[in-house]
Formats: C-alpha cells, structure tokens, sequence
C-alpha cells in the first residue's frame, strides 16, 4: 500500500514537470529496447521512467550512490512494471552485483551517472548486446576517457543547459539547503573553502558567499586557479587553506582529495562536505580509524587528536543524500533532457561511431522554453 506522504509528494512532482512530458510525447515507440539504469534513484526520476515504460521500454534499474537511494522510489517503479536492484545502504559488494545482474539482462542501451555500468562491461570483456549509453556527470566522462569504448557514448553533462544551469547553480544552493537545514547551523561568520573551481565548485562557492560565508578556493589546476584569482576569489594551496576553515567542501569529481594526511591540519570543530559524484572524494577509511559518532542524522563527529571534526552526509553526495536535490522546476529539464536523449539513442544516435559525442543540439534545444 502506498505511503500517502509519497503519494502526494509524487502528485505535486508530476504537475511540476512539463518540459518532461513534452520530451515523452515526442519519443518513438521504445518497444524491444532495454534500458539498463545506473543513476540516482529517488522521487524526481519516476516520471521519466513511467513515461519510457508508458512507450514500450523495458527497464533494469539500479543506483549509482547506494546513499542517495529512496527505497520508497524503488518500490512504486518496481510495481509499474521496471525490474529494480537498488536500496538505500547497499554494501559494495551487493552494488557490484547489482551492475553485473544488470548486464546479465542483456540491455541494449545504458543510461548512466558516473559510467559504472560500462565500466564493469569493459572490465569483463566478452560480446555485448549495448549499442549506445547516454552519460551525465563529469567524473563519468572522465572514466569513459580510460575505457576502449565499444559503442557510441552521448555526453550530456557538458552540455551548456545542463553544466550553466545544474552544475554551475542548482548544485550549490542545494548543498547548502541541505547543510541548513540538518545541522541548524548558517554560514555567517565561518570560513568556507571550496576545493575544486570547475562549474560545480564555482556555484558552490557563489552560494556559500551569498548565504553568508568568507569563502576561499583551493585548485591544483593552474589555469583554473588562475580563473578563481581574477574573478576575485581568494586562492590558497590547500595546505595553507586547511587549517583556516570552518567548512571544508571537495567539488573535483576526483578520488581520494582529501586523505590521513589533511586530517592534522584541520581546525576544531570543521565540517567535511563533498559535493562531487563520486564517494570516495574524501577518504574514510582513515578518518574512521579514530572514535567516531552520529550527533544528529546525516552528522558524524570524529575526535581528531583532540579535536572534533564533523563529516556531513557521510562524505557522500551532500545535497542528495541529506537533502532534496535540484528543484523541480530546474530538474523538470534535467529529465525532459534524459528522455530526449533517450530517443536520440534509439534513433539517429544508433548510427554514430563507437566513441564519446556530445549530445547534439537539436536534441535538446526544442525543450528550452
């Protein structure tokens, strides 16, 4: 039996997404494709899917961050008809298995965040029944720069509607929405170093000044640190800038950015956020090794030699695991993109060659206004 609460909350997403439904009415029959699923799994994504199940698709779904799973999400696509592999707090080994059992469907197109799903193709060889994939984040484009690709791969992360409008605004806002509202904390008064100045970093940084903080950037890019300074941030090499914050946030899409060896240099009492894709931004491990406890939900507290550090969202995806995520109304074109460049796979986009293409204009521009 449906939750009422979801039930509403589902009402109120489905009258807020109308870019979406005009995305869906102007897809082909989807009858024969199968599409398997690696992405964020919670409320915001059932329209896309009922409508590619409404046309004729068979779905696989599984997540691409076992924190940002809404099991809740899970169940009512899983009664529309999709084949579902995904909870919240999966182990690792059980989200390996998840992606194998995946490809064991026999998709014949990927829709991925951050390319898990052919990764684990490619690693285990062998004939394939995938014919394109459509990637949307940039740590995803990063790992498809290293595989010997087999099939055409559309990115849609690059794309000026998705990394000026998501990436370079609803990221930041949301982040700091979330980080509000669980820790009852604002940032007046604090320190907030941003690591990373890509599009993610910049509107994170442009967020956290408005909401109230002194921010500062640390960026190993020359170029990039170079385009902080003029545009009048404070750039500091993260050594130097560790010790002065009070909110340290990772936004690089990168692995292992802050380490044991960063942990000495923090102040008392600074919060530890990631906001990139990947989980693995800020390494655990070792920050786990010292006595640790959960102060509040999504809020762990850690005695670093005498000091206590706080770890938000568990060093996740900050603004999807603890919070909402993008707004409705800007991710209404968030998936009315994903459904466009859903058709584009299974039809002009079927033709190109094996390789990484941004998605072409004409696929997505129709859906701006």
């Amino acid at each position: 039996m449906t939750n009422p609460e979801f039930a509403q909350d589902l009402a109120w997403v489905r009258t807020h997404m109308p870019k979406l439904q005009h995305a869906l009415q102007d897809l082909p029959s989807l009858a024969g494709v199968r599409l398997a699923c690696s992405v964020h799994l919670e409320i915001k994504m059932i329209p896309l899917f009922e409508g590619l199940l409404a046309r004729g698709a068979a779905l696989f779904l599984t997540t691409c961050n076992p924190t940002t799973v809404r099991d809740d999400t899970v169940a009512w696509l899983r009664q529309q008809g999709a084949d579902t592999e995904a909870w919240h707090g999966m182990t690792d080994d059980e989200y390996a298995a998840a992606l194998e059992h995946a490809l064991a469907w026999q998709p014949t197109h990927l829709l991925e965040m951050g390319a898990d799903l052919s990764t684990a193709l490619h690693k285990r060889g062998g004939p394939t029944t995938v014919r394109a994939s459509l990637e949307g984040t940039g740590s995803g484009i990063s790992r498809w720069q290293q595989l010997p690709l087999r099939y055409p791969v559309f990115n849609y992360d690059d794309l000026p509607i998705k990394e000026g409008l998501h990436n370079r605004h609803m990221v930041g806002l949301t982040t700091w929405q979330a980080f509000f509202e669980r820790t009852r904390l604002s940032l007046h008064g604090k320190r907030v170093l941003v690591i990373g100045f890509g599009s993610v970093g910049r509107g994170v940084a442009d967020a956290a000044r408005a909401f109230g903080g002194a921010v500062f950037i640390a960026e190993r890019d020359p170029a990039r640190a170079l385009e902080a300074a003029y545009a009048g941030w404070h750039v500091l090499p993260l050594s130097e800038a560790l010790p002065l914050a009070d909110v340290v946030v990772t936004a690089t899409g990168a692995g292992q950015v802050l380490t044991a060896a960063h942990w000495p240099l923090l102040r008392a009492g600074a919060f530890l956020l990631n906001v990139g894709h990947r989980a693995d931004e800020i390494e655990l491990e070792s920050l786990r090794a010292f006595p640790h406890e959960t102060v509040l939900p999504f809020v762990e507290a850690f005695a670093v030699d005498g000091r206590m550090i706080y770890l938000f969202a568990g060093g996740s995806m900050a603004n999807l695991t603890a919070g909402k995520g993008d707004s409705l109304n800007s991710f209404d074109l968030t998936v009315a993109l994903l459904a466009a460049g859903t058709g584009h796979l299974v039809s002009a986009g079927a033709s190109a060659a094996p390789g990484i293409h941004l998605l072409p204009r004409a696929v997505w521009e129709p859906y701006l206004s």
